[in-house]
């Protein structure tokens, strides 16, 4: 039974049909300067019976961006694409709140098609590999320690990014503080090893997403801003390494601002019950994530261990799927090999139950 799932809830401002929600994708779809298509308008719209969809990673500056193809906020030409979005979502009865990334160190300059610097917490290059253009691994550049005196500007770019994205139409944010990027690099020991008051202790460490946080609350609201967390995740090179440590405090210093909500992606680690330490630190809404399916979500939803919760590779295939869970039907398979590539093939073209 999954009764659970099609109740509606409401998330700070963010008033829900259901409380299933399209996790953030990175699809490599954006035009030219990092533009949304027409293609991505479609791509949202198909997807829009979700509760909610948190759009992918779209980075917030030049500097932010690290991968393949994937879309900003900070020009006015991205703004009126993603309004198109936004125009689209709404259309259909559908809600969307952007994923703003800033991918720091985890850069390959090729897919930029543009020169700009390459920032991080500390001069300490990602270990990991990351796709070029050509979807090849590469090595990512090595990155330019932030100075002390730009930290401020830099969280002023994501709250203007959050001002941008309300602007589109877009009904919140949500703040990557996951995967190893930018924010994720802060707080993780491993890639900050500064020795201001941006880096070492944990309480340093938790500054930076705290301000971007409150900066985008006082921009637009904290009822339309959530945070994405990944505790223990390996993902670009960061210290797996007593995740409670680092997130408890985190998400303790968050819990004042008032948000939407938090999202976490549950790496289900041995000695780590993240869902009960969220709960224990925090006191709004959670939105849970990673392999899950219809009953197992209605079953974390019945028993009070999250509000909400996100599927990801589930909705490649099946653009109906909240009618499918709804239904009882089958869900179909995404074709791996267009993830990032093929244009409409693989992006577009999965049918509806029953077409």
């Amino acid at each position: 039974m999954t009764e659970k799932l099609f109740e509606p809830i409401a998330l700070g401002a963010l008033e829900m049909a259901n409380r299933i929600i399209m996790a953030p994708m990175t699809r490599d779809r954006a035009g030219p300067h990092d533009v949304p298509t027409d293609l991505m308008v479609e791509y949202y719209r198909q997807r829009a019976s979700a509760g909610l969809i948190v759009t992918e990673g779209t980075q917030p500056s030049r500097e932010g961006k690290g991968y393949w193809r994937t879309p900003g906020i900070y020009s006015q030409e991205q703004i009126d694409g993603w309004a198109k979005v936004a125009e689209a979502v709404h259309g259909e009865g559908g809600k969307l709140v952007m994923q703003i990334m800033h991918c720091g160190r985890v850069v390959v300059a090729d897919n930029r098609e543009y020169d700009a610097d390459v920032i991080a917490p500390s001069a300490i290059a990602c270990g990991d590999k990351v796709p070029g253009p050509d979807g090849v691994p590469t090595a990512t550049a090595i990155p330019r320690g932030l100075e002390t005196d730009e930290m401020p500007a830099l969280i002023q770019e994501f709250a203007q990014a959050a001002k941008n994205a309300r602007a589109a139409g877009i009904d919140g944010v949500e703040l990557h503080c996951a995967s190893g990027y930018l924010v994720h690099q802060f707080l993780n020991s491993r890639s900050n090893q500064r020795e201001d008051q941006w880096g070492g202790a944990v309480e340093n460490r938790i500054r930076f997403p705290v301000a971007i946080l409150q900066a985008m609350a006082d921009a637009i609201g904290g009822n339309r801003v959530g945070f994405r967390i990944s505790p223990g995740n390996p993902y670009n090179d960061v210290d797996v390494n007593d995740p409670e440590a680092t997130f408890a405090p985190f998400l303790k210093a968050a819990n004042d601002l008032g948000l939407a909500y938090v999202h976490v992606v549950d790496m289900g680690l041995e000695g780590l019950e993240a869902l009960s330490m969220i709960r224990d630190n925090w006191s709004g809404p959670i939105i849970t994530n990673n392999g899950l399916k219809a009953d197992s979500a209605n079953a974390i939803l019945a028993a009070g261990r999250a509000e909400a919760v996100s599927f990801g590779r589930a909705f490649i295939a099946n653009p109906d799927l909240v009618e499918r869970i709804r239904d009882g039907v089958a869900l179909a398979k995404p074709d791996y090999t267009k993830l990032y590539t093929g244009e409409a093939e693989g992006y577009i073209d999965y049918p509806r139950a029953g077409e």
